[in-house]
Order: C-alpha cells, then sequence, then structure tokens
C-alpha cells in the first residue's frame, strides 16, 4: 500500500467514528497480554533483566514552602526520548515549582525495574514508553498507576543495509532485527509487512520478513557483522545504524497521520496522586514549560540532553549520531492517546494479540488544567480515562 494511502487509512482509525470503544479497549488489554511476559524479559526493547541496572540517582535542595508532600521521587532513562526529564532536571524547572517539596531522583535503563518501583512505592512519578505503562497498568490491576500526559513522539526507524537491501520489495526474504517480540517497533515491523502483502508468524518471525529479535544493544553488533540486514529500531540505535553504514529506508513518522505517535509517557503512582494531587500539577507544570522552552531552544536543548547523558553514565553519545537521533523525536505534552490505540490495531492485524481490558489508564485531568492556565487547549484521552472524567 503506497505510504499516502497507508496514512489515511491509519487516520481513518484514528477517528474512532467507526471502531467501537469496546474493540480498542479490549485490543489494548489485548497487548498486554501478549507483552507480559516479553516486557518482563526485555524493558521494552531496553535491555534485557539482567542488564536493568539503576543508576544513581540524584537529590536536589528544596527552596521556599513545600507543597503537600515532603519530598517526590521521580524515574526516568539517559535517553533522547526522555528529554524532557533530563532538561528539566538540569534547567531547574521541576525544582522551581516544587519549591519546598524534596525532589529525588532513580534513573533506570528498562521498564519493568520502573514499573516495580513505582508500584513499590519507591518512585512516585515516571518517564517510561507505552508498553510498560500498559504492563504495569494491568499488572496493578488498574490500582496503582495513571498515564497523566505525553512527552516524545517519534524516534524509530527501518535502517537497512544499502548493498543488500535498496528498496521496500527488497526487505522480502530479508532478516530485520526488533528489539522484542511484541513491542512497539516489532509490531510496526509486522504491520507494514502485512501491509504489502506479506505474510510472517508473529510468533516465530518466519516468513517472507525473517523477524529476529534482539536486545537493542546487541543489534548494533549484529548489523556491523551482517547477522541481520536491518532494523527496525528506536533513537539512538536507529542513528548508531545509519553511522554505522545503514541507509534508513522507512522513517516511522512518515506512517502516522501529522508524523506523530507515542514514544514516552508520564506516568504516576495512583495513591501519590490521591494524596497529592497539587504535587502531581507542580510535576506538569515543570513538564510542560521544560517542553516549551525545549521547542524554542532546540540546539541548547541538544546539549543539555548529551550533557546529562555524559553526567548519568560517562559516556556523551558522538555527535553525527546525536544529531540525526534529536532530529527524529518530538517532545511534546499531548500523550496522543488514539495513536496507542491505532498501534493495537495494528497488532491486531497481525496476529499478536488476545484480550484484556484498560479502561481507566489515562487521566489526563490535572494536565488539562495546567494547559488551561498557559492558555492551551486540553488533550484527548482517547475514551480511556478514569470514569468520570
Amino acid at each position: 500500500m503506497p505510504t499516502r494511502e497507508r496514512r489515511s487509512a491509519c487516520a481513518d482509525r484514528l477517528t474512532g467514528a467507526e471502531r467501537p470503544a469496546r474493540r480498542r479497549r479490549a485490543g489494548l488489554l489485548a497487548l498486554v497480554s501478549l507483552l507480559l511476559p516479553a516486557l518482563v524479559l526485555a524493558g521494552c526493547g531496553y535491555g534485557s533483566r539482567k542488564q536493568e541496572t539503576r543508576m544513581p540517582g540524584e537529590e536536589f535542595t528544596p527552596k521556599g514552602r513545600k507543597l503537600s508532600a515532603d519530598s517526590l521521587t521521580i524515574g526516568y532513562f539517559p535517553n533522547i526520548t526522555h528529554a524532557t526529564a533530563l532538561v528539566g532536571l538540569q534547567k531547574g524547572f521541576f525544582a522551581k515549582e516544587l519549591r519546598g517539596t524534596r525532589l529525588k531522583t532513580q534513573v533506570f535503563n528498562a521498564g519493568p525495574s520502573a514499573m516495580e518501583a513505582l508500584n513499590a512505592g519507591a518512585v512516585d512519578i515516571a518517564w517510561v514508553g507505552p508498553a510498560p505503562a500498559v504492563n504495569g497498568f494491568v499488572r496493578s490491576k488498574g490500582r496503582n498507576l495513571r498515564i497523566i500526559s505525553g512527552s516524545a513522539s517519534g524516534g524509530a526507524s527501518l535502517v537497512v543495509n544499502p548493498d543488500r537491501i535498496r528498496s521496500p520489495a527488497d526487505v522480502r526474504g530479508r532478516r530485520i532485527a526488533t528489539p522484542q517480540i511484541g513491542g512497539t517497533q516489532d509490531t510496526a515491523l509486522l504491520h507494514w509487512a502485512a501491509a504489502r502483502g506479506w505474510r510472517v508468524d508473529p510468533q516465530t518471525g518466519d516468513g517472507d520478513v525473517r523477524v529476529v529479535r534482539q536486545d537493542n544493544k546487541e543489534i548494533p553488533t549484529a548489523f556491523r557483522r551482517g547477522a541481520v540486514d536491518g532494523a527496525w529500531v528506536p533513537e539512538p540505535v536507529a542513528a548508531q545504524l545509519v553511522a554505522a553504514g545503514g541507509r534508513k529506508l522507512v522513517d516511522e513518522r512518515d506512517l502516522w497521520p501529522g508524523g506523530r505517535f507515542v514514544t514516552t509517557h508520564v506516568v504516576v503512582s495512583q495513591t501519590f496522586l490521591d494524596r497529592h494531587p497539587d504535587v502531581v500539577e507542580a510535576v506538569l507544570r515543570g513538564s510542560v514549560r521544560t517542553n516549551a522552552w525545549i521547542a524554542a531552544h532546540r540546539e541548547p536543548a541538544k546539549a543539555e540532553v548529551n550533557a546529562a547523558v555524559r553526567r548519568l553514565t560517562g559516556r556523551p553519545l558522538p555527535d553525527d549520531v546525536l544529531d540525526m537521533a534529536w532530529r527524529g523525536v518530538d517532545i511534546l505534552d499531548d500523550p496522543l492517546a488514539d495513536t496507542l490505540a491505532a498501534e493495537v490495531d495494528h497488532a491486531l492485524t497481525t496476529g499478536l494479540l488476545t484480550s484484556a481490558d484498560v479502561a481507566g489508564i489515562y487521566d489526563l485531568r490535572p494536565l488539562n488544567r495546567v494547559l488551561a492556565a498557559e492558555g492551551r487547549p486540553p488533550v484527548d484521552d482517547a475514551g480511556l480515562a478514569v470514569p468520570g472524567d
């Protein structure tokens, strides 16, 4: 199907006008039923469970009168798609809004450990990908977690060996890596292949395209050695493959209306939200103002991100990788809830789903209050809001 037709078809699904809300909600939980085992092992494609080491957290000196909570712990990753947390902490946007409430952080490198910390009360608010957010919601039976904001869109591509693949048609019969079975990029590849009329077994990865599920950290090495012919991966892995001689064959933004689809969410412990709504709104004010600063200062923000990555990991991203990866990611407040629903539809069409229910995963009321105070319109929850919202 040509790109324009694929985009139109996806847009039709996103309206929700012809798709019952029940199917959308059931689909989301279906995705969870499939992803639960994989997510426990793979953390939304950012390393296996054995690699889920925590990095040292930080603590910021409070200034002023405290809010309703004595302290708040924020969790995030040292990734480009977590730029809001990286920049907001480094520039002091969050600390300013929290005033006398002590701000602490915990740095993770994978989603499952962040969700475990949130459900255990060790972290109050976290930046995570959509799959860990959905997984965490279901594991807590909808009691411990809510998505309260968006943070990033885009940042995923199909990068190929140009000597072996020169056009989309050449992908047929090749070995293409994805970070994990049933993950966001895995679903995108299978849906893209199905749109071309190709068949792939969603469980084994065998078919007209051989889908190889590998850890993100292993994919660049496999690509350089020729063990795979390409990979559908997030940033900065996609940029690393291009730096290794690959060519970006598909930028996933081209497959979505307006070029946007969810990459990173902000989630909160339901208990913390109930007890300290003023603190949650303070964090969201910091997030909204950080994102506005990033939008107005793209180059300085990129430097801030890499400085934070270097501080947290001991090694910055190379300039060429950083530049390409940064261009591929949009930082925003909207959680793009309809795109999460559309990703579930894609998984349904590729045979990756079973069933379940995640009604109530979104609570965007605090964010919409913050946006209203800034004179901005509300964001939508795609019919998956907390009951009564």
